[in-house]
This record gives structure tokens, C-alpha cells and sequence, in this order.
């Protein structure tokens, strides 16, 4: 029901910052976008997916995963139909692939995601 693009992504030195964004793509429009809980999510190697971050659809309710709470912030700009995720204090365990994700219904941490964009890459160097 809705398709997603993350960008932003990059070669950063430790303790740099990066912006990533998540936005709609194909033929999902920016209103249907703007509708849709988002999450963050990062993928290390040989390391098991880790939820980041989320922001609702409505309201101001955020919540983090407790390896970046403090350092990430995630926000939603509806004028221009994006997600994102403010990234600061970068370190190498921070070295991931991240994506963002959409879903209908709103559970914090524990919300299920029904559909992912393809990943954005961000490495952190020492």
C-alpha cells in the first residue's frame, strides 16, 4: 500500500552526524505517506535487524531503541512528506544499512511493519 525511499546515507567519521529521510516513492503519494506510522530500523554485518526508532502518524509520539536514545532523533516534516532520522555522536557500531518502514497500525517498539524501503548504507569510520 505504500512504497518508500531512504536516502541520506554516507561515509562519516566518528562523532559526525548524518540526516536520514524517508519518503514516498512509485505511486504512493505524499498524502498516503504522511497517513502511515514510520519506523527506522539498521541491519549490521552479522548482526540481527534493530528497531531505531518510530514516530505515529499523528501526534507527537516517538520512541527509540535504547543503543541511540539520547543520540538519534526521528521527525516527520508533513509539508514535505518526509521522515527523518537525525543521527549525531556517530560511532562504528552505529555501521549499518538502515531502513525505514511503514505501518497502519501504532504499537511503539512493538509495532508490525508491512512494508520497507530499500536501505540506505552508513558507515561510521574509527
Amino acid at each position: 500500500q505504500v512504497q518508500l525511499v531512504e536516502s541520506g546515507g554516507g561515509l562519516v567519521q566518528a562523532g559526525g552526524s548524518l540526516r536520514l529521510s524517508c519518503a514516498a516513492s512509485g505511486r504512493t503519494s505524499g498524502r498516503t505517506f504522511n497517513n502511515y506510522n514510520i519506523g527506522w530500523f539498521r541491519q549490521a554485518p552479522g548482526k540481527e535487524r534493530e528497531h531505531v526508532a518510530a514516530i505515529a502518524s499523528v501526534g507527537p509520539y516517538t520512541v527509540y531503541g535504547d543503543s541511540v536514545k539520547d543520540r538519534f532523533t526521528i521527525s516527520r516534516d508533513i509539508a514535505k512528506n518526509t521522515v527523518y532520522l537525525q543521527m549525531n555522536s556517530l560511532n562504528p557500531e552505529d555501521t549499518a544499512v538502515y531502513y525505514c518502514a511503514a505501518s497502519w497500525d501504532w504499537a511503539g517498539l512493538l509495532t508490525k511493519y508491512e512494508n520497507w524501503g530499500q536501505g540506505t548504507q552508513v558507515t561510521v569510520s574509527s
